[in-house]
């Protein structure tokens, strides 16, 4: 298990630093957003046949993966899918689901992870395809410091248009890390990064410290081409049953400011699977 080790007597002297984490398959055992497809049923979101498309596309999206062909015939099928979608019905039904649906797939090594940099002293930032109404709230429950993630554009009937905003995929990411590390004044080059995907690639490259966590085919190639650290998550647990009498204090995400709505991701990923703490003084 890796563990995360920082000089905390030099740490004032040197810029700041932060940890960015691709959320699916690399801090959570699935897809966030997938997995809240019951819920959209529930709520009048989504038909019995979405439902099932679903579930096979869970099944897909955890033996396979996506690759850049998937994630834009996705980009097309979510515009269709969430056009109309109530933002704030969206939200409250995240939010009555998200401890039951959420908690218990989250990676255990994951979690320790995210503790020891933040010992170490580093912001934690979850960077996600996925979209806002679905990330920020896993961020909190995480304790994550930032949260970066897609956006739908919502009109003035509170409903999503279907059009995208801002989507944070591939060399999107990348940038989204750079404009933080401005921002925030982070210095990249001893910043980590963690993901499952090799369309994170941009992502990985954009620190001195990447990490393939779970990594899919053409990942593990390139992690091991380029000797970075291999990580294999595998033991999902809530949090509250790590350790006794654990539990992650609350840390209201940030938004960084190109973060962005779930429902856009929802839709997304049901294509891609066939495919605070505030910031420190």
């Amino acid at each position: 298990m890796l563990r995360v080790v920082e000089n905390h007597s030099l740490r004032h002297s040197m810029p700041r630093t932060a940890a960015f984490f691709d959320l699916d398959k690399t801090v959570i055992a699935k897809s966030s957003t997938l997995t809240f497809s019951k819920s959209f049923y529930q709520g009048g979101l989504i038909n019995r046949r979405a439902v099932l498309r679903t579930a096979y596309a869970q099944f897909v999206f955890l033996a396979g993966g996506a690759d850049h062909d998937q994630m834009e015939r996705m980009r097309e099928y979510l515009s269709a899918l969430c056009r109309g979608w109530n933002v704030q019905l969206v939200k409250e039904l995240v939010a009555e689901t998200l401890h039951d649906l959420i908690d218990p797939i989250i990676y255990d090594e994951a979690a320790s992870l995210i503790e020891d940099h933040h010992t170490a002293g580093r912001d934690v930032v979850i960077v996600s395809t996925s979209g806002a109404e679905v990330v920020e709230p896993i961020g909190e429950l995480l304790g994550a410091d930032r949260v970066v993630a897609t956006r739908m554009i919502v009109g003035d009937d509170g409903c999503f248009t279907g059009e995208v905003e801002y989507y944070a995929y591939g060399p999107t990411k990348a940038a989204a890390i750079r404009e933080l590390a401005e921002s925030e004044g982070y210095d990249l080059s001893r910043c980590y990064a963690y993901s499952d995907s090799a369309t994170d690639l941009p992502m990985l490259e954009a620190v001195g410290h990447p990490h393939a966590v779970n990594p899919d085919r053409a990942l593990r190639r390139e992690a091991l081409a380029r000797g970075w650290p291999i990580l294999d998550f595998h033991r999902p647990v809530r949090l509250k049953q790590r350790i006794r009498g654990f539990s992650v204090p609350p840390r209201p995400a940030l938004v960084a400011a190109a973060a962005v709505g779930a429902a856009a991701a929802t839709a997304g990923l049901v294509w891609y699977a066939s495919r605070r703490r505030a910031a420190a003084a």
